[in-house]
């Protein structure tokens, strides 16, 4: 199918900031049009970015963007944003499910509101996301739907420290599992993307000291991963729960140092991967 995304049209949620923006961005070299979606619209106190800044970056770089003020828990805010964002770039190609809350607690620690956030936004959210512009995408030449989530794995590890958030993650991830055979026929890809090793975002703040940057990768190895994978052909390309750096060496890359924050240091692996 090539290797450009020029004049297709991304909904990507989560995109003001982090992982979502630096996709968008990658995107936007390529001359493909974003609707940039999510709940920062003005300058936030501890936070950087806002789907204004976002859509000022991509139209700096050569794509044309949409500001779309979106709270992935609100299905009828979803219904607008998606008729809006389809009008006003004529359809929608593709949907990056970027949008997550996490809270690494165990059962008795974690705030109920905190489990209902989680499971609102990572899987509910991905949920009505994907059922709102699958009638769009079904349009679309070419069209893929991407979740930044995990491979699933049953290792108990992966759950006995932080169930909820565990189960959250890995709902995006049963989506893929699900949805990519229901719309096989129709030719909808549904992919996963997930990271080696922990990439330097906001949320790693969240970790405390258990994280620092300089093992860390940044942002830009997930948008050169997501922008391969949604270069590929929709009908031979789905249902695969996908790692950065796999889907980079496969396509001729071999200096992954590049993408490091600070080169030669150790890297950190990310959660749910057991090598």
């Amino acid at each position: 199918m090539g290797n450009s995304l020029a004049g297709k049209t991304l909904f990507i949620t989560g995109a003001s900031r982090g992982i979502g923006k630096a996709i968008a961005l990658r995107a936007a070299r390529d001359g493909a049009n974003i609707a940039v979606a999510a709940k920062t619209y003005r300058k936030h106190p501890v936070l950087p970015g806002t789907i204004h800044t976002t859509v000022e970056e991509i139209e700096a770089t050569g794509g044309r963007g949409l500001a779309l003020r979106l709270d992935v828990r609100d299905e009828q805010a979803i219904e607008a944003a998606v008729e809006e964002a389809a009008a006003h770039f004529g359809g929608i190609d593709i949907l990056v499910n970027n949008a997550s809350a996490i809270m690494l607690s165990g059962t008795r620690d974690l705030p109920i509101k905190r489990f209902d956030l989680m499971f609102e936004v990572n899987v509910r959210g991905t949920y009505l996301m994907s059922r709102a512009c699958i009638p769009h995408l079904e349009s679309s030449s070419n069209p893929h739907v991407l979740n930044l989530s995990p491979p699933l794995n049953l290792n108990p590890a992966w759950f006995k420290d932080h169930v909820a958030y565990t189960m959250a993650k890995y709902g995006m991830s049963m989506c893929v599992l699900g949805m990519a055979e229901e719309f096989r026929d129709q030719g909808v890809a549904f992919n996963a993307l997930w990271p080696r090793t922990v990439i330097d975002t906001a949320a790693i703040t969240i970790l405390g000291d258990a994280v620092k940057p300089e093992n860390c990768r940044t942002v830009d190895i997930m948008a050169d991963a997501a922008h391969a994978i949604l270069c590929q052909d929709a009908r031979h390309c789905t249902g695969r729960f996908f790692l950065d750096e796999d889907v980079l060496r496969a396509t001729g890359v071999r200096d992954l140092d590049r993408y490091a924050v600070n080169p030669g240091a150790p890297l950190l692996r990310d959660l749910f991967l057991d090598t």
